[in-house]
């Protein structure tokens, strides 16, 4: 079964690049890939397992995760518990307002 494998690998030049293709080059199952360094975005495609795509390219020593399309979905979540945060300004300013009639 073919499928596609996207990693994020923390590549600084051109000898990461070559470290990452030669551990793809001799892993059994890969039928092409592309290394993309300005995104950091390396993209395998055969009859290969996610797991072992991300043990053997780690095994170069690059920092490496699986590619996370859902990032912006994850961004669109934090701004929820900020709006619960916002209420609770609100209800520590009539607690001055209140001194202060007090006074």
């Amino acid at each position: 079964m073919s499928q596609t494998v996207v990693l994020k690998v923390g590549m600084s030049c051109q000898g990461c690049v070559g470290a990452v293709k030669r551990v793809l080059g001799k892993m059994e199952g890969v039928e092409s890939y592309d290394i993309n360094i300005d995104e950091q975005k390396v993209t395998v495609k055969g009859n290969v397992q996610p797991d072992a795509v991300l043990q053997t390219v780690s095994k170069t020593g690059k920092k490496t995760a699986f590619w996370e399309e859902e990032k912006p979905a994850a961004t669109e979540a934090e701004p929820k518990p900020a709006e619960v945060a916002e209420p609770m300004p609100a209800e520590a300013e009539p607690k001055p307002a209140e001194a202060v009639a007090a006074a």
